[in-house]
């Protein structure tokens, strides 16, 4: 089966440190929620779950980021990653990473990447 790109938001919807966009991702396990927000004037994309505990990172939909906006935190856990890889710096799971999900920006959007299929 291929999967083509999907439409996230616009460009301009995704502020520097900003609310986040939920949105469904088709990843290798299928269909997911993921999240995008900007940071260092990149859209970086995660799989909206912990690596802790399976939970989804916003209590408040979209608000992702800690006050400094820098870090993205699992409001469930107190689990601050680093926005730019991912990273579990401070919390339960320190060394850990969110899944990442393959974005670009285009044409005035940010979209979704296919998952690459994993071969052997």
């Amino acid at each position: 089966m291929v999967h083509t790109a999907g439409l996230i938001c616009t460009s301009e919807a995704l502020q520097e440190g900003g609310d986040g966009i939920r949105f469904d991702w088709e990843g290798p396990q299928g269909r997911c929620p993921a999240f995008v927000v900007r940071h260092a004037g990149v859209p970086r994309a995660y799989v909206n779950r912990c690596a802790h505990i399976a939970v989804e990172l916003d209590l408040v939909t979209g608000q992702f980021f800690d006050l400094t906006g820098h870090y993205l935190v699992c409001a469930m856990h107190g689990a601050h990653y680093e926005a730019a890889s991912g990273v579990c710096e401070l919390g339960p799971c320190k060394g850990a990473r969110l899944e990442p999900v393959p974005v670009e920006e285009r044409d005035g959007g940010v979209y979704w990447l296919p998952a690459l299929p994993v071969t052997a």
